[in-house]
């Protein structure tokens, strides 16, 4: 990414998050909906926005209530921040930290494992 993508993908992130907060009225969206990043084409037509929601057993519904809205959200974002071109918005659930939750779970689970072990094994020494 250039410095100008980088620039423009920071300040829609902050806008984008800004509507959101706000609320939408699609009964859909239900949830904390987190804009965690966005990812803005090198000719600045098309920004791919990666959000998580909270909790997580709404997150497909509540994004498809999003994209819907995804017209409303890129006007209310240009009414809020002037550029020449608004990018189109595609909103996404961002995978990545699903992943990385399920890392930290089982980093989680393996570190309980082993201070379990280390109980039995001082136990064991001290019979």
């Amino acid at each position: 990414m250039t410095q100008r993508t980088d620039q423009v993908s920071t300040t829609l992130q902050r806008a984008i998050q800004n509507v959101l907060s706000k609320g939408l009225a699609d009964p859909r969206v239900k949830g904390l909906i987190t804009v965690t990043r966005v990812d803005v084409a090198p000719d600045l037509t098309q920004a791919t926005v990666y959000c998580s929601v909270t909790p997580h057993k709404y997150s497909k519904i509540s994004m498809r209530g999003v994209s819907s809205a995804a017209t409303w959200i890129r006007r209310q974002v240009s009414d809020k921040v002037r550029f020449r071109k608004m990018p189109a918005f595609t909103f996404k659930i961002d995978e990545q930290l699903l992943k990385q939750q399920e890392v930290l779970s089982s980093i989680a689970e393996a570190r309980e494992e082993d201070e379990r072990r280390a109980k039995s094994n001082n136990q064991r020494t001290e019979e």
